[in-house]
């Protein structure tokens, strides 16, 4: 075949080989391939300047790319059972539609944030609905067109994360966010994912003390027929908790973004080495607006307290929210509201859905009174929600650039890439 039709068929057969590409070597050949065109080691024993001019993904490696982060993949299956709510079902899921990755009890409080060459952007598909076929195969142009729709522009540059050490890692000052990359930044609502978690404790029957100032939360007497108040959790320890589900949530994400990058032929790794103030806009530095998002400054606490960006995505606490009550309520409401994963008139993967979504075990006046009640206590005693870890999280990135392959063939033993990224320029032009 002639350069010409080649060319004219690149997007066709790199979209086949990435249809046919094996799982387990997407698996066995993930590695960090740090070393994009365009890219320079000035000096060391992997020296090597690019001759090659750096050059984004295709438009279509980047829908594919950001759909396997956090694409929607039809109705999530709702936990079906615990012998302490028969006849009821669980209550804990927060969005009705599933994703690419798993979210502790289908809480999905986190997002996706991304920039390349032509700007800033905000993918949400948290609470998108259904858009996969329940028979036969999918529409691949309608599923990526569906999430290309719910693309928000938030700035016309690439982000502007400074080479210092700062704001970057020095092992990353020569690739990270480099000219063609496109790099992906999912962004949890911790606030959101702790209120979750509250009701997840106070439907168990459980409750927390504050272990910080050594005493049991006022008021929680009230709801001695709720929540075991002998047997509290700590604090520290719920938050922490989390933290963790939310790291384990964007990481995971990542991961499967970083699968898609062996599937394509593209370089990149994910990797945690840029200081999440910087990306957020949080820094104190006003010529590295990052992401936009608004912060304050607690007294006598030393990091930035980090909310969100408003109007865009904001975190379940003040001052997106006049008191936690309210962003209690907000959180149920996205629970038993329209659209809701119990809500009668969400469809979903069941045989008669209306009946499965109505079956779970309600969130009362008492309960809300219940929740709310903890939730304002640590705000009102540390001055922030959640009391001792961030509002707003992230930690792990995906970059996505067109390898350098001439840089393996000159420094590595054959294999140090896979034959997607041997034929890239082919597959994909």
């Amino acid at each position: 075949m002639n350069q010409q039709n080649d060319a004219s068929t690149a997007p066709e057969r790199g979209l086949a080989q990435v249809t046919n590409f094996p799982l387990i070597q997407a698996i066995h050949g993930r590695r960090s391939r740090r070393f994009a065109k365009g890219a320079s080691i000035p000096d060391g024993p992997l020296a090597y300047t690019s001759k090659k001019l750096a050059a984004p993904i295709t438009e279509m490696e980047k829908m594919l790319l950001l759909s396997t982060v956090a694409g929607n993949t039809g109705w999530a299956n709702l936990i079906p059972h615990n012998k302490h709510y028969a006849p009821k079902m669980p209550n804990y899921a927060g969005a009705a539609g599933g994703r690419t990755f798993p979210s502790s009890a289908g809480f999905h409080t986190s997002e996706i944030f991304f920039t390349d060459d032509t700007g800033v952007y905000f993918l949400p598909t948290r609470d998108m609905a259904s858009i996969m076929s329940t028979g036969g195969e999918t529409d691949l142009d309608a599923y990526l067109g569906a999430h290309r729709s719910r693309i928000v522009k938030l700035a016309d540059q690439r982000l502007n994360i400074p080479r210092t050490p700062e704001h970057m890692e020095m092992h990353n000052e020569w690739c990270g966010n480099v000219a063609g990359s496109t790099l992906i930044i999912p962004v949890a609502d911790l606030a959101q994912h702790m209120v979750l978690t509250l009701c997840y404790l106070v439907q168990n029957g459980a409750c927390v003390y504050d272990d910080v100032n050594g005493r049991p939360i006022p008021g929680l007497e009230n709801f001695a027929g709720l929540v075991d108040l002998q047997n509290p959790y700590p604090l520290t320890f719920v938050e922490q908790l989390a933290l963790t589900e939310v790291t384990v949530e964007t990481s995971t994400a990542c991961y499967a973004g970083a699968l898609m990058l062996q599937a394509l032929g593209l370089g990149g790794w994910m990797y945690d080495g840029l200081n999440p103030f910087t990306v957020q806009g949080a820094s104190g530095d006003p010529a590295v607006p990052g992401l936009g998002f608004r912060f304050d400054m607690i007294p006598g606490k030393p990091l930035p307290h980090v909310t969100g960006l408003p109007g865009v995505f904001e975190a379940h606490c003040p001052p997106h929210f006049p008191d936690m009550r309210a962003a209690v309520e907000a959180v149920v409401e996205r629970k038993f509201g329209k659209g809701g994963p119990f809500h009668g008139e969400t469809k979903g993967p069941y045989k008669h859905s209306e009946m499965v979504r109505t079956s779970a075990a309600p969130m009362g006046a008492e309960f809300v009174d219940c929740v709310s009640a903890m939730a304002q206590y640590i705000y009102d005693t540390f001055g922030r929600f959640p009391a001792t870890v961030p509002a707003i999280f992230n930690l792990m990135y995906l970059q996505a650039h067109r390898l350098d392959t001439e840089f393996y063939d000159t420094h590595f033993a054959p294999g140090a890439y896979l034959s997607t990224h041997a034929e890239h320029d082919s597959n994909w032009g």
